[in-house]
């Protein structure tokens, strides 16, 4: 099948409405680099817009009616919301399904350490990542740190001008003739991913005790006391993430392309929470699920394995004056879901990694995975003809360009989504997403074209 490249077909003002999402789209990105600030981003956007948390909605008393909107939170790393459609709930809900956890650097628990007068933070690394991608960039720290007084305390270091940053180091090219015979998964290891924290040391004028060893682990002690009231004890209970610091980038002489951190799988989080800002009342309840661990296999209290999602549904149920476990079952299975996840780009310098025929492009529109998982489908979710077809005809009537494309070749890997997650309950459920380029790298590229199908393709499902 050949699909065009949408950009040849667009009007002026359809142009200016891509420029308007992808700008909006690029501040989001730069907003949101960790699941937490994510679901911060979204719950001003949601509120700004008439949501109300599902337990203020629980303490009015209110009866849950046709034009509510409400969003309930899970630890802040995982956030769902509804508008409330003219059918009972138990019909089934149109849901988008995003993930807003992106590869990246943890920091340990007891990072903190000094060697040699430099000072280091110990890490270990989450989700799937080249290691040797992330050495000698500028990188920023983002997180929370819990105290014991009951305070939490928010650190974002290395996004604004006047910043600092931080970076892991690498070998010198000069020294490098044994690391360079290595395979790529071990020319940089785990463990030699800490980052570079500081390397002045606390001098006696500033409080320095003679028989310190570490002078320089001493004065980064003291900036933390400063700037964050903190402790070393308190990195036992903190949540720190490396990024890469810096904004999203218009990529492209022509500004066609964005370039920045996280776009898997945010390109769809954003472009999802958009549609469900914009649909008009709905027949049948829309929903936006944005969740937290599906880098690592979806598990956890905020992934998508959890019953959190499930547990909302109930409560909605009871709002509506029909408590029922079946008629919670109801909703889920009758439900319709877009897994809305990122597919691989073909990418011309790698082409022999692709099929060309079942590639997705880019600047071609949303991309559909009827499949995914590996190799022989091992951990597909698998969409039935029927739920396809009826989809198209749905984007077709709202001239939204789509495209349909498997991860890479067949015996060249694969990936997983929250798809088959979703669909345990009975429910139609297909992967869509965005076409993207160096997927997992600390910087990724997408087509602003793409950006635009894709809202526009959500929004015509919710609807």
């Amino acid at each position: 099948m050949d699909r065009k490249n949408v950009w040849k077909s667009y009007t002026k003002e359809q142009i200016e409405e891509l420029g308007r999402i992808n700008e909006d789209y690029k501040r989001c990105l730069d907003l949101g680099k960790t699941e937490r600030e994510c679901v911060k981003l979204t719950v001003e956007r949601l509120r700004e817009n008439g949501y109300v948390s599902l337990e203020e909605r629980c303490g009015s008393g209110e009866a849950l009616r046709q034009g509510d909107k409400i969003y309930a939170v899970c630890m802040g790393k995982s956030v769902c919301a509804f508008h409330i459609g003219s059918e009972p709930l138990e019909n089934g809900m149109n849901i988008l399904g995003a993930h807003i956890d992106s590869p990246r650097i943890d920091v340990k628990q007891d990072p903190l350490y000094e060697s040699d007068e430099f000072a280091y933070l110990d890490t270990h690394y989450y989700g799937g990542i080249k290691k040797y991608q992330w050495v000698t960039l500028p990188l920023s720290l983002h997180g929370v740190v819990a105290k014991t007084d009951g305070t939490t305390v928010e650190v974002n270091i290395g996004e604004k001008d006047d910043d600092p940053v931080f970076t892991i180091t690498d070998l010198l090219v000069h020294l490098a003739a044994k690391q360079m015979e290595k395979k790529a998964s071990a020319v940089i290891e785990g463990e030699k991913l800490d980052l570079l924290f500081a390397s002045r040391p606390l001098t006696e004028a500033e409080g320095l005790l003679k028989d310190e060893k570490h002078a320089v682990k001493a004065k980064v002690l003291e900036l933390l006391k400063e700037y964050y009231g903190m402790e070393e004890e308190d990195f036992v209970s903190a949540e720190l993430e490396i990024v890469p610091a810096g904004r999203a980038r218009d990529l492209g002489i022509d500004r066609s392309m964005i370039l920045g951190y996280g776009q898997d799988d945010r390109v769809c989080a954003f472009t999802s929470l958009f549609a469900l800002l914009d649909v008009p009342e709905v027949r049948r309840t829309a929903c936006c699920i944005l969740v937290d661990k599906e880098e690592i296999g979806s598990v956890g209290a905020t992934g998508m394995h959890s019953r959190f999602f499930e547990n909302v549904v109930a409560e909605l149920t009871a709002l509506g004056g029909q408590e029922s476990e079946l008629k919670v079952r109801r909703a889920l299975q009758n439900s319709r879901m877009l897994s809305s996840d990122v597919s691989a780009a073909y990418d011309p310098m790698f082409a022999e990694n692709f099929e060309k025929r079942s590639s997705a492009f880019f600047s071609k529109g949303l991309v559909f995975n009827k499949f995914t998982g590996s190799r022989g489908k091992g951990g597909s979710n698998d969409a039935n003809a029927e739920y396809l077809a009826r989809l198209r005809k749905v984007l077709d009537e709202a001239g939204v360009a789509y495209q349909f494309a498997e991860l890479g070749k067949v015996d060249a890997g694969g990936g997983g989504t929250i798809a088959y997650i979703m669909a345990n309950y009975g429910m139609e459920v297909i992967d869509s997403g965005v076409a993207v380029l160096g997927m997992h790298a600390p910087w990724e590229a997408v087509s602003k074209a793409d950006v635009y199908e894709a809202y526009k393709g959500y929004k015509a499902f919710l609807a």
